[in-house]
């Protein structure tokens, strides 16, 4: 009786491929407005009369006849009006747009191979036959 010992003998490939895209995308709009407006209205007014009189009357015994007035009018009218007005204001506006791309692709290949070998009393060594 000999002494063998043997195995078995594989052979085969292997490949794959895998591929991941994501994307995302967006935007953004702002606005801002300010205004203010202000006013202010003055108004004064003056008004100033003044009267002075005199009046002298005078007649002597002999007939003759003195006479004398004396007036001062005075009138003084004064009216301001003002009006003030003021704006201010600022407005700004902002935009934004975005798209991110994220890709992943990936390929991979293997081969491998097996065999089984045998060996005899003799020391011989073979590959196994069909």
């Amino acid at each position: 009786m000999s002494d063998m010992e043997y195995g078995t003998y594989e052979a085969g490939a292997e490949s794959g491929e895998l591929e991941h895209v994501q994307e995302a995308s967006g935007s953004e709009a702002d606005y801002n407005s300010d205004f203010a407006v202000y006013e202010q209205d003055t108004e004064s007014a003056e008004s100033t009369d003044f009267q002075q009189g005199r009046h002298v009357e005078f007649e002597d015994p002999s007939g003759a006849r003195y006479e004398e007035t004396e007036f001062t009018n005075y009138s003084h009218d004064q009216y301001d009006s003002n009006h003030i007005f003021a704006a201010e204001g600022s407005e700004s506006a902002h935009t934004a747009q975005f798209v991110e791309l994220d890709a992943l692709r990936e390929q991979f290949a293997s081969n491998f191979e097996a065999g089984t070998v045998f060996q005899g009393d003799a020391g011989q060594l073979g590959a196994a036959s069909a």
